[in-house]
């Protein structure tokens, strides 16, 4: 209690029958079993571990933090059973996204659901083991509630739904697919960059240039400055990356070709949702004939997604709020200075990732 050390001592009354062994007396003033703590130190420890790095909150609160793990799992069920709702009650619309938590590519899958904004179930690994564990702990009646599942278009995740989820539809993610565009227009200017090096340099004469006169440009050098305006949208860019793409535009490279490319794939989703399906027709029919290399792969890739990505398209779902979810995890990694108990990191998630957010006792809840 605050800097002195207060020790709660009772012997709560036992009853032990055949058919349900022993029970002990609940108190009003802790949870049940395994807790050996005080629900108003419980409540303070989970506060605590959602605002301060895990080696303050243990000297401050003298505890192990192996123990803050079993805490935040004990509060965050306490703070479910008052909410009245079950966490896997309800589910129409759910995104389901795969995050490193550790070096060494060790990854944890987290599920969302899209319409209370909370996450749901996480699991240590990814892969189609996970997510039909997570299935397998849904009744047959969750499971059919479920009518949309957002991902970012890993085939693991469409295996799983066309399997156990015949009712949903699956929408993959149009930031995605964006994604891979910029990437296959990168790997196109590193691809020119590489050109532009193995090409002869223009001579220079001798001395300074005179006055009226420009150095001989440097081709690679340009090419390499272009990285970030090609990958920025347009209405973000600076009056310098605006000028260095309307000098690309000139050349009329295959670089430039590709950035309309990219450019035109983000008007696909930005554009009317009724007239999604001919847009995305029109570039595909685009890119597959463009003579580019990635953008052909490219247009291949969103092909084998199309369906996936017009409906997200049409139903106006995103994995948006997943990737926040994993800014959040990764935020409590760095946070914890990292987790060797990937228990503990899931406990801490339910709680950071959810509308159920401990108070410190004896607070009014905000």
């Amino acid at each position: 209690m605050g800097s002195a050390r207060c020790y709660v001592e009772y012997a709560p009354r036992r009853v032990e029958r055949p058919e349900h062994g022993a029970r002990a007396e609940a108190v009003p003033w802790a949870r049940a079993a395994p807790s050996r703590f005080t629900s108003a130190f419980e409540d303070t420890v989970a506060w605590l571990a959602l605002h301060m790095c895990r080696s303050a909150l243990a000297e401050l609160m003298r505890v192990d933090w192996r123990t803050v793990g079993g805490i935040c799992a004990r509060v965050e069920a306490d703070l479910e059973a008052r909410d009245g709702r079950g966490r896997l009650d309800g589910l129409r619309r759910i995104g389901v996204d795969e995050t490193s938590y550790k070096r060494g590519h060790r990854y944890m899958t987290v599920v969302v659901d899209h319409d209370r904004g909370r996450v749901v179930w996480a699991s240590e690994g990814h892969g189609k083991r996970q997510l039909n564990d997570f299935l397998d702990h849904l009744t047959d009646v969750q499971r059919g509630s479920i009518e949309v599942v957002t991902a970012d278009g890993a085939r693991w995740i469409a295996d799983v739904v066309a399997e156990r989820l015949p009712g949903a539809e699956l929408a993959v993610d149009p930031f995605h697919a964006v994604s891979w565009a910029t990437e296959a227009l990168d790997d196109l200017r590193r691809e020119a960059w590489r050109e532009a090096r193995r090409a002869p340099r223009p001579k220079r004469g001798r001395g300074r240039p005179r006055k009226g006169e420009e150095a001989p440009a440097d081709s690679a050098k340009g090419v390499k400055g272009l990285r970030f305006p090609l990958l920025k949208n347009p209405e973000d860019l600076s009056e310098g990356q605006a000028s260095a793409l309307g000098a690309l535009r000139r050349s009329g490279t295959a670089l430039w070709r590709g950035y309309l490319l990219k450019e035109g794939l983000r008007a696909v989703f930005r554009g009317d949702p009724a007239d999604a399906r001919a847009s995305l027709d029109r570039w595909l029919s685009w890119a597959c004939r463009c003579r580019i290399p990635q953008f052909v792969e490219l247009s291949r890739r969103v092909r084998r997604k199309r369906e996936g990505v017009l409906r997200s398209i049409e139903l106006g779902v995103s994995n948006a709020r997943v990737e926040a979810v994993n800014n959040k995890i990764k935020v409590a990694v760095r946070q914890g200075y990292g987790f060797r108990n990937i228990d503990n990191l899931i406990a801490l998630v339910m709680l950071r990732c959810s509308d159920l957010r401990p108070a410190l006792p004896g607070r009014a809840a905000a």
